[in-house]
């Protein structure tokens, strides 16, 4: 790759200071000159862009379509100047030039166009596609508010508007030319065609236009840049001038804002029958536009449906896409004149949907009233597509009802519902868990009946996570410590890391390994000092706990160790523990009362040990606000302890623990999700595992689970809880603040934290005495970064190319 000289860079950066900007180097400010560099970045990745798509458009290529309804990009800046391979002559042109690097890119907003592990996922395998040279694009929404802000206010969350892009962004390009209409709303009609039979036709609809902005992924090392195209919503007419001269002035505009409130902000709270509409408007929306973008690409140059699917292959992630199904037969049937089973096998040919959960709430369901409001048609083909599954069941398994009832695609209860998840199993020819345990629990007790209706379509893609990103970009030291050692590679192939496990046993390199994580420590411990006014040592060790809240990722058990750990220095102020800050950071849904209570818990609990001189700064607390992308790239580099601590069987992968893990953290986890690759990979002597399994969750779950067995039989677990309902961590709010929360563990626990409670708490001072060992410790981290190669989003990537998706890779000549 063509390397930049510094001194053009420096041209490069000050004309589009001047042309593209109108300012100058005096009166711009650091957004400018971070805009400008971008636009100077992005000059290089559009021409290797427009080759890319050259050369897929020449070779008509078969493509891969990631629809997602989330992409948590986080910030571009570092990565798309790492993937020009420009990353040290713009260092040295913006040092140059009087503005640092470091403060050039903090002026960067987040993509906030997602809220945790799903969007973020998504994000890697962008990276991953483009980086193997695989001809892929992602669909998404270009929401103009991401989830929400967040601020603390007495321990409180608060959400605030997170307009990320109301400057705008260097890294967007708008391509009005290929925006989308779609209908919504209306009714169905049967009419008569000419040869006598009677057709669906769908009338009255609204029309809502999906005007498509793309953001272009480039790949590390090769020439491909793919892209990432968000719809955002838009009226058909701005503006009904007519309304307007008539004295209506909101009538006038009231069409225009409502088709725009499509995209306006990410998952609409859908406690509310309007929000629920909102929520499948959004997933109607912007699959609807992305199907017929991609059959206006196909019929560029195809005529025969029958190679549809050899062109195109569509991944569902999560079932929030899966409107797409019914859509596509609708397109293909109604518009394009199939007949039904072609259309049908087109459609189960291209479509292959990854599940992520095994939660019940969050496999989607829609009232088959609401679908038939908004979208009357498509009522009426899930229908009958569940007709014809249903003979399939029929004759596999001959009167059996209960059957039928279980894997059929419309739930009967008192509201007709339809199952999304059934839905995306009986439309794809693949269906994936994300990880071995999650998988095997997809087929044993998400979806038995489908597995034994169709044997080998559920299989496992193990996440993983981009190593550009979650190394390279967000741990320099550590990247350039590695180069120095084992050289370059690991970049595009993360086994190579291996090359440091005889490093493990060199004391030396230990001594570095650890030198690196304590300046990363330090760098956090300055933030957290500015942020949240907490003053942290960089020698204690940093328990970090970092995810979407979310009672089964447990934060409170968490919570619950850290107050019995205080008890005991209270109790004994010379207990020999190392010092520990706990670090944590998440976000709450704004409905989601009890995870808030927990934030609140955790804030409350860490004012009073910060404040208190009698443990001698031995613990502290702190809950870094307004968790994002390029928060995780500062805290994930300077931990120690990684606390991955689901109930066994909720977690479906996770890939905050790989990243962690990756950076030189130790995981202290149960045996959940990807939790159990990670052991296997590291070893078990480099890992603290605790807690029930899967099958003594279920067992203790099917014996009826009695949390106060566990609270009358253990003192400091009984003394923890009582605590919390003491008024002690709230003296200015009163007693009950917490009592909530308390009572929730006490007389319901359905997460399990306290029947995990004692082994956790063994756990923690099992790794309490690794850290003591500094040598010990120091071997566990660099074993650690060496032996997760498994979790690149390479080869998770690598493995959907060669069994789900049959895609090439087309590589792009310089």
């Amino acid at each position: 790759m063509q390397k930049v000289a510094p001194v053009t860079f420096e041209k490069e950066i000050i004309d589009e200071l001047k042309f593209t900007l109108a300012r100058d180097q005096i009166t711009a400010s650091r957004r400018d000159w971070w805009i400008a560099t971008s636009m100077a970045i992005q000059r290089i990745i559009i021409e290797r862009m427009m080759k890319t798509l050259a050369v897929h458009n020449e070779g008509n290529v078969r493509r891969v379509y990631y629809m997602s309804m989330e992409f948590l990009m986080g910030r571009l800046f570092a990565n798309n100047m790492i993937a020009a391979g420009v990353f040290e002559e713009v260092s040295e042109a913006l040092k140059n030039l009087g503005h640092p690097l470091e403060e050039t890119r903090d002026e960067e907003y987040d993509m906030a166009l997602g809220n945790g592990g799903l969007g973020r996922l998504a994000a890697c395998f962008l990276d991953s596609l483009a980086t193997l040279d695989l001809p892929a694009i992602g669909y998404g929404i270009h929401y103009q508010y991401g989830l929400f802000k967040q601020e603390f206010r007495k321990g409180y969350q608060v959400e605030l508007p997170d307009d990320w892009i109301q400057f705008g962004s260097p890294w967007e390009i708008i391509r009005p030319q290929h925006k989308q209409e779609v209908p919504v709303y209306g009714h169905v009609e049967t009419v008569h065609d000419s040869g006598g039979k009677d057709r669906q036709v769908w009338v009255n609809y609204r029309k809502i236009i999906g005007l498509p902005y793309d953001i272009p992924i480039p790949g590390y090392g090769t020439q491909t840049v793919n892209f990432l195209r968000l719809w955002e919503s838009k009226a058909p007419e701005d503006f009904d001038f007519e309304a307007f001269n008539r004295g209506g002035y909101d009538e006038a505009v009231r069409q225009k804002n409502m088709a725009e409130t499509i995209s306006k902000v990410l998952y609409p709270n859908d406690h509310t029958e309007a929000g629920k509409e909102l929520r499948l408007l959004q997933q109607y929306f912007f699959t609807a536009c992305s199907l017929r973008d991609i059959i206006r690409r196909f019929q560029k140059d195809n005529s025969d449906w029958d190679v549809f699917p050899d062109k195109v292959a569509i991944q569902l992630n999560d079932t929030h896409p899966a409107i797409s199904i019914p859509e596509l037969q609708r397109l293909l049937h109604d518009d394009y004149g199939l007949p039904w089973d072609k259309a049908w096998s087109i459609v189960t040919r291209t479509f292959a949907y990854t599940n992520h959960t095994l939660l019940p709430e969050a496999l989607e369901k829609w009232s088959v009233g609401l679908l038939r409001k908004v979208l009357p048609r498509h009522v009426q083909i899930i229908f009958e597509i569940n007709k014809h599954f249903l003979d399939e069941v029929e004759k596999k398994w001959p009167g059996d009802i209960e059957k039928k009832r279980t894997l059929s695609l419309i739930e009967e209860n008192h509201e007709q519902m339809v199952r999304m998840g059934n839905l995306s199993v009986v439309g794809s020819h693949s269906v994936n868990g994300v990880a071995a345990i999650h998988t095997q629990l997809v087929k044993s007790d998400l979806f038995p009946g489908f597995d034994a209706l169709y044997p080998g379509r559920i299989n496992n893609k193990t996440n993983g996570i981009t190593p550009r990103r979650w190394l390279l970009a967000c741990n320099p030291r550590l990247s350039d410590l590695i180069i120095r050692n084992i050289g370059h590679g690991w970049e595009r192939d993360l086994d190579k890391l291996r090359a440091l496990e005889p490093l493990a046993d060199d004391a030396s390199f230990r001594e570095e390994f650890m030198d690196v994580k304590l300046a990363n420590k330090a760098h956090l411990a300055k933030r957290i000092l500015e942020e949240c006014d907490v003053k942290v040592d960089p020698a204690a060790m940093f328990d970090v706990q970092i995810k979407r809240l979310h009672e089964y990722k447990r934060q409170h058990l968490n919570l619950l160790h850290i107050l019995t750990l205080y008890r005991r220095l209270l109790d004994n102020p010379k207990l020999d523990v190392p010092p520990r800050v706990f670090i944590f950071a998440a976000k709450a849904a704004p409905g989601y009362d009890l995870a808030k209570l927990i934030i609140k818990a955790i804030n409350s609990v860490g004012a009073v040990i910060n404040a208190d001189k009698r443990i001698k700064g031995k613990i502290k607390v702190v809950f870094m606000p307004n968790y994002r992308v390029s928060l995780a790239q500062r805290i994930v580099p300077a931990a120690d302890l990684s606390e991955q601590i689901s109930t066994a069987g909720k977690e479906a992968s996770g890939t905050g623990n790989m990243k962690l893990a990756l950076n030189g953290a130790v995981t202290i986890g149960t045996l959940d999700g990807a939790n159990v690759e990670i052991r296997e990979e590291v070893g078990d002597d480099n890992i603290f595992i605790f807690g029930n399994t899967v099958e003594q969750v279920h067992e203790l779950l099917a014996k009826g689970y009695n949390p106060q067995k566990y609270y009358h039989a253990d003192a400091e677990l009984a003394a923890a809880i009582d605590w919390l309902g003491t008024g002690y961590f709230t003296p200015d709010e009163g007693p009950d603040v917490l009592v909530p929360l308390r009572d929730n563990l006490l007389y319901h626990d359905p997460f399990l934290c306290l029947a995990d409670f004692r082994s956790y708490c063994e756990a923690q001072d099992r790794a309490s005495e690794a850290f003591k060992d500094k040598a010990r410790w120091g071997r566990m981290a660099v074993l650690n970064t060496a032996r997760v190669g498994k979790f690149s989003s390479d080869r998770t990537i690598a493995e959907y190319a060669r069994d789900i998706w049959k895609l090439p890779a087309v590589p792009i000549p310089e």
